[in-house]
């Protein structure tokens, strides 16, 4: 049976050392490495290891019983929590470490809602009980407050002929044949651990264990204990499946890797990305920066291809299904400072082989001023890429001061309208542009019917919406949180291409917008704020100042709690003044909570100074053909000039 299992954590609390002793253990490394020592098994790049931090998540491999587990350990640093969260999409079960001394902090909380949204089985670990200031009850108490009442401690291992009746108890108050059998003395161990199994399965258990990975306290206890209490179910008749989470290059190749999620994989079965088809020339299985090379991979493995440039990060091949979309992006933009030697399209296309393997990075080409930028989490992952291209690519890459990324919406519902008709060429298409939910995204409804225009062509118009991001007219960031409804839109038997389509769509889609009401939108962390007492009127007027809002102070006899939302833009540097003023004795947790209306758009429109009439790529103009020649005409006047309405 195989089963991935990942391993999570706040930055700190110990996760690569516990990953350290399970593969030790489990007789997968001979030596247990140390991340103070720069030696751990899956902390093999240069970078973590001189920083003591988790950046790219790496798997081992290791046997139990007759169960093949492959290990993910994953960053625990919020600068590089998208690379966890793609982990997180192909784990069977995950494992949140917790410190026993500092609890549950800002990133566990983020972990343990995305592993929420994942719907994965999780098991908690509360590491460093030895250390001066351990409490575990205390972090028990944070944990079914903050994350769920359904976390069980086990302080006595579980075997396949012993459970104590505490965890009997607990079992049998949540299900009236078990508490039946309870009562009567009869409710054996098999049946508790099926019982618990199925409960950590449906996410209505989370079985909580202590002890110290880097004194072994607890460890082997714990393995023993994991066969017990984990399932997989998969199916490898069926064809197959497989889950892109993660693109690397070995020198100048790119290793694709994949979890199985169905079905059978051999060396030289292919798969198909739009025009190309390509084949998988190369099976291997990792263990850290080790690995074999196999002919074939079954349901549940993770594993590396080599063969296949076209696939993404999110892809699931052999399967039609869409990728879901991601749920950590970044709210930051760097501009790229270069002044080497090479050319900037050569250093354009190093970014994108670092896009490939870290999309989030989102890189931006400003073609008129031959200048580069990313997106991303963070400073620290600055620092981080500056080292990677010096590393392997010896470039010197500085980057400009981080700037917020805005986005923009419309507040009103219009009706686009897009005409490209350049000589014997020729597309229509009316959009109805509405405000979504916040959050939502952009969305597509079609109502055109199939006498208008071809089912073809409708997919063309639905496929040019969503294949890039679209300039708003307030700043030229992109637009989002708008529902498009494709009404009506015409085609021409001999004129029309397919790229005619995009043309009419972008045009439909900017025309709209020039007709709303725009919305200038910003990113809002959720907060909490955690400090004595005495500080509740300096927080409560910080949080005012920064154009934030909090909910009703919970107050303890020593404590105060303060949660809410406020502007990225006004709290990201918050940090360092509030542990200036709290002594170091207060604690702050960020979470991103998506984008919402600009606390100052006015301020922010001057200083970006767009002029949507200078964006050449981006024209709300429709393009029509009289007597053999084309012309341009202006959004106003587009409604009156389409075929469509005659």
């Amino acid at each position: 049976m195989f089963k991935t299992i990942g391993v999570l954590a706040h930055v700190d609390a110990g996760k690569t050392t516990f990953s350290e002793q399970l593969l030790y253990h489990t007789n997968s490394i001979q030596a247990r490495g140390r991340v103070d020592h720069q030696d751990t098994f899956l902390d093999n790049h240069a970078i973590e290891r001189a920083r003591g931090i988790t950046i790219f998540a790496e798997q081992g491999r290791m046997q139990i019983g007759n169960d093949t587990y492959t290990l993910i350990d994953t960053p625990g640093h919020v600068d590089f929590s998208p690379e966890m969260e793609r982990a997180i999409r192909v784990m069977d079960y995950a494992i949140i470490i917790v410190s026993a001394v500092e609890g549950v902090q800002g990133h566990t909380e983020t972990v343990w809602q995305l592993l929420r949204q994942y719907h994965v089985p999780t098991f908690f670990f509360i590491n460093k009980i030895d250390r001066e200031g351990a409490d575990v009850k205390v972090v028990m108490a944070q944990l079914q407050k903050e994350c769920s009442d359904d976390v069980l401690l086990i302080e006595e291992p579980l075997r396949s002929d012993y459970v104590s009746s505490h965890v009997a108890e607990w079992l049998a108050e949540r299900d009236e044949l078990l508490l039946e059998s309870f009562l009567t003395e009869s409710l054996d161990a098999p049946t508790c651990l099926s019982s618990l199994q199925a409960m950590i399965k449906e996410e209505q258990a989370f079985p909580c264990f202590m002890g110290s990975a880097l004194k072994d306290i607890g460890i082997k206890e714990f393995i023993a204990q994991i066969p017990l209490l984990t399932a997989t179910h998969y199916d490898n008749e069926l064809p197959f499946e497989g889950e892109v989470f993660k693109i690397r290059h070995d020198g100048h190749q790119r290793l694709t890797f994949i979890k199985a999620l169905q079905g059978t994989l051999h060396v030289r079965d292919d798969f198909s990305f739009g025009e190309f088809t390509e084949k998988v020339t190369e099976i291997r299985i990792y263990n850290g920066s080790r690995f074999e090379t196999v002919k074939e991979v079954c349901a549940g493995e993770i594993f590396a291809v080599k063969g296949l440039s076209q696939a993404q990060i999110g892809d699931i091949l052999g399967s039609s299904i869409s990728p879901q979309p991601f749920e950590l992006i970044p709210t930051l933009q760097a501009k790229v400072q270069y002044d080497g030697g090479q050319h900037i399209k050569d250093v354009l296309k190093i970014f994108r082989l670092l896009e490939a393997e870290e999309p989030t990075l989102r890189v931006v080409w400003h073609e008129k001023f031959q200048e580069i930028y990313v997106h991303i989490m963070g400073v620290i992952q600055l620092e981080v890429l500056c080292e990677v291209l010096a590393n392997r690519f010896s470039l010197a890459i500085a980057f400009g001061e981080p700037k917020i990324l805005y986005m923009e919406t419309i507040r009103t519902t219009v009706t686009g309208y897009g005409h490209f008709e350049p000589l014997k060429h020729y597309a229509e298409v009316h959009l109805l542009m509405e405000p979504n939910t916040r959050g939502t995204g952009n969305t597509f409804v079609n109502a055109c019917h199939a006498d208008d225009l071809s089912v073809g062509h409708q997919r063309l118009i639905e496929k040019h919406l969503f294949e890039r991001e679209h300039h708003g007219l307030l700043t030229g960031y992109p637009v989002t949180d708008i529902r498009f409804t494709l009404l009506t839109g015409r085609a021409h038997i001999k004129h029309t291409d397919g790229g005619d389509f995009r043309e009419a769509t972008f045009r439909a889609l900017r025309q709209g917008l020039e007709q709303a009401e725009n919305v200038l939108l910003e990113p809002y962390y959720r907060f909490k704020l955690k400090a004595p007492n005495d500080f509740i009127g300096r927080m409560m007027t910080d949080i005012q100042q920064a154009a934030g809002t909090f909910d009703t102070p919970i107050l303890t006899e020593e404590h105060v709690i303060l949660t809410g939302r406020a502007p990225v833009a006004t709290f990201m540097s918050y940090s360092t003044s509030f542990a200036a003023y709290t002594n170091g004795k207060g604690s702050l947790s960020l979470q991103f909570d998506g984008y919402d209306v600009c606390h100052n758009a006015d301020e922010i429109l001057a200083q970006i100074g767009y002029d949507k009439n200078a964006d050449t790529e981006y024209t709300s103009s429709s393009i029509f053909c009289a007597k053999g020649k084309g012309y341009s005409v202006p959004w106003q006047e587009a409604q009156e000039a389409m075929h469509c309405l005659r």
